[in-house]
């Protein structure tokens, strides 16, 4: 066997190999709940290709669907779209241009498939890709969204209609007083310390605190925020775009109201959505 091996997970092997650095389905809810996701969306076009050591160890991934199914605020039909991109969860595996050939792999299969081209969301920020290793395969930026986001997108077609951000804003009537989480299986992490954040926030806050599980691709499509899976919003804010801890959580509180903290209970809000 080479040095690494790419690989396709499918339902039959993904709980072999883990994903995004989890492993044991057992343990790990967020895992289960997103093996659970992968099946469903694997019908669909969903696809992971895992980068596997000699030691039979994943090592990078790469995660991409038919843009109709995007878990991102896009709209990007046409488009094969990356969900996100790893490769090096070892230092030994890092700076080897794995993560390279595993979008080439994105591409050949966009290609196959006859879609316009691919696309990606990045951010300058925490916990997603930079947008450097994109622009060095030829995508370009087609659009910007606060405070970090930008949409990617390298055509097949040059005449093709670039993929778009929905920027979606925030309800008053779904999202106007208190706390609420929006959360996708799409992202493992995002079940880790979410119970810790809603048990601080209803017992030491005493605020208001909902979770929202969303079950489908047009619910997520909807969040207003550019990392779609995941999203905290306080009194109709977006204050965290991406899965924190319970730590982060009270500081960006204590940040907010620095000579109020907890706050003040907040009103009951109406019209919610299930997901």
């Amino acid at each position: 066997m080479a040095e690494i091996e790419i690989i396709d997970l499918t339902p039959g092997n993904i709980s072999d190999y883990g994903v995004c650095g989890y492993k044991d389905i057992e343990k790990n809810e967020g895992l289960k709940n997103k093996i659970a996701w992968f099946k469903k969306y694997y019908k669909k076009g969903l696809r992971i290709k895992a980068v596997i050591s000699q030691e039979g160890e994943c090592q990078g991934t790469i995660e991409y669907l038919p843009g109709k199914y995007a878990h991102r605020p896009v709209d990007a039909d046409r488009y094969m779209f990356i969900q996100c991109v790893f490769s090096g969860y070892q230092k030994e595996f890092k700076g080897k241009g794995y993560g390279s050939r595993l979008i080439d792999e994105c591409l050949k299969d966009a290609r196959i498939g006859r879609f316009q081209g691919v696309a990606v969301v990045t951010r300058k920020g925490p916990f997603m890709v930079h947008n450097s290793i994109f622009l060095k395969k030829g995508f370009r930026i087609v659009e910007a969204m606060d405070p970090d986001f930008e949409l990617l997108a390298l055509k097949f077609e040059e005449g093709a209609e670039d993929p778009k951000f929905r920027k979606i804003a925030v309800n008053e009537e779904e999202y106007g007083k208190g706390l609420t989480i929006l959360r996708s299986a799409q992202c493992p992490y995002s079940v880790k310390n979410v119970n810790a954040i809603l048990e601080t926030a209803r017992g030491k806050m005493k605020i208001r605190a909902e979770l929202i599980d969303l079950k489908d691709a047009i619910s997520v499509q909807n969040v207003p925020c550019g990392f779609g899976t995941f999203c905290i919003i306080y009194d109709g804010e977006v204050i965290s775009h991406h899965p924190i801890s319970r730590t982060r959580f009270e500081n960006l509180m204590k940040n907010r109201f620095p000579d109020e903290c907890p706050p003040k209970d907040s009103t009951p809000r109406s019209g919610r959505r299930s997901g």
